[in-house]
């Protein structure tokens, strides 16, 4: 018994090490569909969002077993209840990068905003896309450093977030206030992926020392 349940853990991990790789490409190709209103880049959004919500669904239902027949206690119990809200961060993170790609094609065959604040997004899509590889070695090793007092990629995105709230009211050409709510909503998407990312940070280090997120230190921006 206790060998399948040890199994069952490390198909678990694995499983959130992958989804933690999709969102990794999912990042990266929403970047390259923000910054070239690629279509090809969209389609691949999609289809790996697609792939993470039924991993999302498989590892839910993993976990429920897990709970319901194995009756885990102290770290065991850590790690399954871990894993589950980590492959819901992981979903919600692929659900934020959709709504990127589908803004990007209904903007078709134009971009999503021009082009200064094009690259303001790029570079929040880029710092998402790191954000999410450094989450995946985190789930992969079970390890997470304690938190900085400055959390550098946080206070990375709230620099960006700054610079675009300037650039959208800077005078210029005539912007609409629909197109100026559109770009913050797809900013705001970009930004809780990272949010989303250190909340797993966090997990990771209730996982590693049984200190539940809440009573850690907060990561300010």
């Amino acid at each position: 018994m206790r060998t399948q349940f040890t199994r069952e853990l490390v198909a678990l991990t694995n499983d959130l090490t992958l989804m933690c790789r999709l969102t990794h490409d999912a990042a990266e190709r929403v970047t390259d569909a923000v910054v070239g209103a690629d279509l090809t880049a969209t389609y691949e959004v999609f289809a790996l969002d697609e792939r993470l919500q039924t991993m999302y669904g498989a590892c839910e239902a993993r976990t429920v077993v897990l709970l319901a027949l194995q009756a885990p206690v102290a770290r065991d119990l850590r790690h399954v209840v871990t894993a589950i809200q980590i492959a819901t961060e992981l979903s919600r993170i692929g659900a934020l990068f959709s709504r990127v790609a589908d803004q990007v094609y209904q903007s078709h065959p134009g971009h999503v905003a021009p082009q200064p604040i094009l690259d303001i997004l790029a570079a929040m899509g880029t710092l998402a896309a790191t954000r999410t590889a450094l989450s995946g070695q985190a789930v992969a090793t079970g390890h997470q450093e304690p938190p900085a007092e400055q959390d550098p990629g946080l206070h990375a995105m709230e620099l960006l977030h700054k610079q675009l709230h300037s650039a959208l009211a800077a005078p210029g050409p005539e912007q609409s206030t629909t197109a100026a709510i559109t770009i913050a909503l797809l900013a705001n998407h970009l930004e809780r992926c990272v949010d989303h990312t250190a909340r797993i940070d966090r997990l990771i280090r209730f996982l590693d020392t049984g200190v539940p997120p809440t009573a850690q230190p907060a990561d300010s921006a």
